[in-house]
């Protein structure tokens, strides 16, 4: 049996009492990535909305000139910046006023943001990821929730990366050792629970 199979038999599900959802970077920048997974998305952002489960969304962004980050370097100069169309969200997202929208300029939706604050004070424990870059962003804010003590789930359809490749090779990683690969079924299922 692989090391990827092996991890991937162990099973849990997210527990609505305890979990907030986390929507990352789902922007017009991404849009042709970010598209074919929208179905899944907004049914899971729909799903956590009824078990009363808390919906964050982040936006990635920078403010000009933005050659101060790793990013800029990394990425050749092309960044998000902060009120460009390409910075905001896909307007098709299952979103309310009420949900709060986490700004982040490297790849984790913790660093720098107050997000891990937030989730405690509301007894938040578990945290499922959802959106894109899976290998990047996604891989990133789940690696640094386990980190900071939360149990991550993350999830198999409501995500989606530049290639297939990419984002099987973060679901194997996920999987080998910090998250509970979920999809929008298994997620209902967690939820119907006490």
């Amino acid at each position: 049996m692989s090391a990827y199979k092996k991890f991937e038999v162990r099973r849990r599900l997210p527990a609505r009492k305890s979990a907030a959802l986390l929507v990352i970077d789902v922007q017009n920048y991404f849009q042709s990535i970010a598209r074919p997974i929208l179905p899944e998305l907004n049914a899971t952002i729909d799903l956590c909305r009824r078990a009363s489960v808390p919906v964050f969304l982040t936006r990635h962004c920078h403010k000009p000139p933005g050659d101060d980050s790793m990013l800029y370097e990394w990425w050749n100069g092309d960044l998000i910046f902060d009120g460009t169309p390409e910075s905001q969200l896909i307007s098709d997202l299952h979103l309310t006023d009420a949900d709060p929208i986490v700004l982040k300029d490297t790849y984790s939706a913790f660093r720098g943001t107050g997000l891990e604050e937030r989730l405690k004070e509301m007894g938040v424990k578990e945290v499922i990821v959802t959106g894109v870059v899976t290998n990047l962003c996604c891989e990133t804010t789940a690696r640094d929730a386990f980190i900071r003590g939360f149990r991550v789930f993350f999830s198999t359809d409501a995500t989606a990366a530049w290639s297939q490749v990419l984002h099987d090779a973060t679901l194997k990683n996920m999987a080998y050792g910090f998250a509970y690969l979920v999809d929008c079924k298994r997620i209902e299922e967690g939820f119907s629970g006490p």
